[in-house]
C-alpha cells in the first residue's frame, strides 16, 4: 500500500541526515565538521479512516492534516 493521502495526495519526502562531529564554536569548541550524509525519507502521518465517498462508507488512508481540517466526512 502506498504512502499517499487519498484526499490531498501528500507523499513521502526525501532528504539527508547529516552526521556531525566536534563541539560548535558557539559553545567554545573548534567547530563542528560534517562527516557524512545519508539519505532518509519522511513519511506522512496516514490514518485508516472510514469516510463517506459518493454516498457509501469506505476505508481510506488520510493524512492527519486533512482530518484536522475537516476535509473528510465520517459516516
Amino acid at each position: 500500500m502506498s504512502h499517499r493521502c487519498a484526499v490531498c495526495g501528500k507523499g513521502p519526502l526525501a532528504g539527508n541526515t547529516v552526521a556531525r562531529r566536534g563541539k560548535p564554536k558557539q559553545e567554545g569548541g573548534a567547530g563542528s565538521r560534517i562527516l557524512k550524509r545519508t539519505k532518509r525519507r519522511q513519511k506522512p502521518n496516514l490514518q485508516s479512516v472510514r469516510a463517506v465517498v459518493n454516498g457509501r462508507s469506505r476505508t481510506m488512508r488520510v493524512c492527519t492534516k486533512c482530518l484536522k481540517a475537516g476535509k473528510v466526512t465520517r459516516p
